[in-house]
This record gives C-alpha cells, structure tokens and sequence, in this order.
C-alpha cells in the first residue's frame, strides 16, 4: 500500500453543511437558525453557564477551602531508591533524574527515611527529613542541602 492509494474508513468524513445557499439545500433562508432572536444574530449566544439572568448555579454554590498560590511540591525519593548507588557516589538531582528515580524535579527533590539505607553517599537535596539525614549519617555519608 502507498500513501496515494490511503482511504478513509466508510463514514469516517462528511460533507459539511452548506447553509444559506438557495434552493435544493433545505439550510436556505435562515440557515437552520430559526426566525430572530439572540442566537439567529451574528456573533451571537450566551456563555457557558449564563442562566438567563438567574443567578449561576456555581455561584450559589458555597464556596470553601482555600488555594495556596505559593505552595511548593518536591519530588520525593526514599531512602530504599538510594541502594542502588555505588558506595561514594555522589546523588545529586541531575543524577536521580538521569537513573529515572525522579521523572520531574517539580519545586525540588526532598529525600524521605523510608527504608534503609546500606550505602556511604553524599546526598545533595533540597529539603531532608530529619529521619532521612540521621540513617544516611549513620551509614557514613554526608548530607547537603541546595
């Protein structure tokens, strides 16, 4: 098969409507519109939600919570992801995206004490559990925070 000799599937495509044009098409004089009226004019229709003047139903909706705009989310790595380091290895968060341990860095990376750590590494982070930099102190390595 070559690209020349592609089909589409039975169905797949339709003729668009032709409005306006006359007779013989069944859309002539008001197109399908009806007669006057806000949505037979040019430009014309209400938004999405409008309720004719009525008050919206997501506005008389009570509204509860609160966003915090600047909220910061870390990428989080457990000790157990570690241990697949060599001993002296240096972890940085180039290196955790790079091994695939972190898929997006986000606001930073901060490293959790979840399971245990069997490695002497240098572990260069943004944020660290008290837990987290205890284990990795007490296997012999370093922490540093960014």
């Amino acid at each position: 098969m070559n690209l020349h000799e592609m089909k589409y599937n039975e169905g797949a495509r339709h003729t668009t409507k032709r409005l306006g044009r006359g007779q013989g098409s069944g859309q002539g004089k008001t197109a399908g519109k009806g007669h006057k009226g806000q949505n037979a004019r040019s430009g014309g229709g209400v938004a999405i939600g409008f309720e004719g003047g009525q008050t919206p139903f997501f506005k008389s909706m009570p509204k509860r919570g609160f966003t915090n705009f600047n909220r910061l989310e870390y990428a989080v790595v457990n000790l157990t992801e570690l241990n697949r380091f060599d001993d002296g290895t240096t972890v940085t968060p180039e290196l955790l995206k790079q091994a695939g341990i972190v898929r997006k860095q986000l606001d930073g990376i901060k490293v959790l004490g979840n399971g245990k750590l069997e490695k002497k590494l240098t572990v260069s982070c943004h944020k660290i559990s008290k837990s987290a930099q205890a284990a990795i102190e007490k296997a012999g390595g370093k922490v540093e925070v960014i």
